[in-house]
């Protein structure tokens, strides 16, 4: 139906406005007659879908004069509508929490990373430190999961300095992105940062360390000097295995801190 106009309470369309108007003059009286039969049947013709529609549950009732005079728009006089409107936000993923692979891991605190390392027996263990805000690690980010799912058994631990700044000082962290590489009993084979751009110094290390092998020992994750910073920090609990460290420092620390005790080492 054409545009829809509201004159004296009723809607009629906008072909007819004219011709109602015109009806609607003093002194036509037999033309205002056929006017307002054609008025009343255009009345009907729009709202007769409209009388028993229901607007959030509550039901709407139109008038339904069909006479010469004005009609308008009943409510029942208890009628309210209620109603309400939420905003929903949705949280997309973060850069560092994007296309992330099954084998790439978030670590959320030191104690995590020393169990991590320790538990991964002979598998590869390439610890991944990064900030939310470095341009660097953000754009190296999208490579580093393909090559993780192209290396499904090597394991990346993901490190956020910005969330775990004490453990990364410990641990010497001072450069991002930064990479160490952990295999088995040897523990750490090497470190580095690297860019998107030295992306190969990153696939090299992979080749030349990926490859399996089989440790004649268990794995020996941080160097000593990492786990007693950790242990005089509080970042790490005191049962650490007593091959991580050796008796003589192990009694050091218990004299130094009130809270370690040379027995749990």
């Amino acid at each position: 139906m054409a545009a829809s106009i509201v004159r004296s309470g009723f809607c009629c369309s906008s072909s007819n406005e004219a011709e109602i108007l015109k009806t609607r003059r003093r002194g036509s009286s037999s033309s205002a007659a056929l006017g307002y039969v054609r008025i009343a049947r255009e009345k009907r013709r729009v709202f007769s879908g409209l009388l028993k529609s229901e607007f959030k549950g509550k039901q709407v009732v139109l008038g339904d004069q069909i006479g010469f005079g004005d009609w308008s728009l009943r409510t029942p006089t208890s009628f309210s509508i209620h109603a309400q409107a939420s905003i929903c936000i949705c949280k997309g993923l973060r850069w560092w929490e994007k296309t992330l692979k099954p084998n790439m891991i978030e670590i959320s605190s030191a104690q995590e990373l020393v169990d991590s390392l320790l538990n991964a027996g002979d598998k590869l263990v390439i610890l991944d430190f990064y900030s939310p805000g470095c341009g660097g690690c953000k754009a190296l980010h999208p490579k580093l999961c393909q090559l993780a799912e192209l290396h499904p058994d090597a394991i990346i631990l993901k490190v956020n300095f910005d969330e775990l700044k004490t453990m990364c000082y410990s641990l010497n962290i001072h450069v991002l992105p930064f990479f160490r590489f952990y295999r088995g009993s040897e523990g750490r084979v090497c470190s580095f940062s690297c860019t998107n751009t030295t992306i190969k110094k990153f696939k090299d290390a992979l080749a030349k360390h990926g490859t399996e092998r089989c440790s004649l020992g268990p794995a020996k994750g941080l160097e000593e000097s990492e786990l007693l910073k950790l242990v005089s920090n509080g970042e790490i609990s005191l049962n650490i295995p007593s091959k991580s460290i050796n008796k003589e420092n192990a009694d050091y620390f218990a004299t130094q801190s009130p809270c370690l005790n040379a027995s749990h080492l």
